[in-house]
């Protein structure tokens, strides 16, 4: 039976859903099954016509269940999309970064046809990243449950008024001020609206979530980095009767009144993520950063060194 590669694209650019066309050829080229949700390829027809190739139509010819592999083809945005159609499959994700930074993607749009090349072969690794879990409660009442793959970004519903919140960690307070937000994220979110509200960058190996406030008036609004089975809250006070929003990856919003409270846990459901070469995460930063590298001059080769000093300190 040929396997079958789900390809998502971000229909809303022509060179996604020219990429898309391209992938999809390529892949009937080597025995492989393109497939594709309908309304995807109803865009991509409407704007090139007819594709070229035979292609199945999720959950129409076939389930995602029996989808080997998902190529997504855009920004993180579209990654992001794209988890949570697969989420609770082990369908994993392979990115070909067409928009800016592209973090959650391995490869870019030069590399389209390698790409393709790695996935017929198989020539990938999977890797699973640690998401959150996220429940919004109004005294004992569960408004909503949800999760994240970046974050779960409260924030102030009113610009002319500051949000007043306390923080807290493990079932104690921690900090209350006023600020424009509290975003809580996982080490895949480090880089994304953790990393721009002034968050540390955590490599995504590491298990831990990150509590980070967004310009708050406070003494201590320091970002922190907790234990992976930590309890993260953010409580919405009632002082001054401002509403908050609550974003989960900036795809999923919910109203946030005062006196709500936000609690976030991680998950036991991960997203997977398709590696095709072992690239280190520092070098993954310094490329998506464009960071200035000038003046490195590399590890110290310690067992020449040790050779000719002896191993003895002078």
């Amino acid at each position: 039976m040929s396997r079958r590669i789900l390809v998502l694209a971000h229909t809303g650019r022509k060179a996604a859903m020219a990429a898309a066309q391209e992938v999809c050829t390529q892949l009937h080229a080597a025995g492989l099954v393109p497939v594709m949700r309908r309304k995807d390829l109803e865009d991509i027809q409407a704007e090139y016509g007819q594709l070229t190739v035979p292609t199945e139509i999720l959950n129409e010819d076939v389930l995602l269940t029996d989808v080997d592999l998902g190529m997504v083809l855009g920004g993180d945005g579209t990654i992001l999309r794209a988890a949570e159609l697969v989420r609770d499959t082990e369908v994993p994700l392979l990115g070909v970064n067409l928009g800016h930074v592209g973090f959650l993607a391995e490869s870019e749009r030069e590399d389209l046809e390698m790409t393709v090349g790695w996935v017929v072969d198989r020539a990938y690794t999977v890797e699973e990243r640690l998401t959150i879990d996220v429940k919004v409660w109004l005294d004992s009442t569960l408004l909503a449950h949800t999760w994240a793959l970046n974050e779960a970004a409260v924030e102030k519903a009113d610009r002319q008024r500051m949000l007043e919140v306390v923080m807290e960690v493990d079932g104690r307070p921690i900090s209350s001020f006023g600020c424009d937000g509290v975003v809580m994220a996982t080490p895949t979110g480090s880089t994304a609206y953790a990393f721009s509200a002034g968050g540390p960058v955590v490599w995504p190996e590491v298990e831990a979530l990150l509590i980070t406030p967004i310009s708050a008036h406070a003494v201590f609004s320091r970002p922190l980095v907790v234990a992976p089975d930590s309890i993260l809250a953010v409580e919405i006070l009632t002082r001054n009767a401002a509403n908050g929003l609550l974003w989960c990856d900036g795809r999923r919003s919910l109203d946030l009144p005062p006196g709500s409270r936000v609690e976030v846990t991680r998950s036991d459901v991960p997203v997977r993520l398709a590696r095709t070469h072992q690239t280190p995460f520092s070098e993954r930063l310094v490329r998506k950063f464009q960071l200035p590298t000038q003046g490195w001059r590399g590890p110290v080769n310690h067992a020449a060194d040790t050779a000719e000093s002896g191993g003895v300190l002078p």
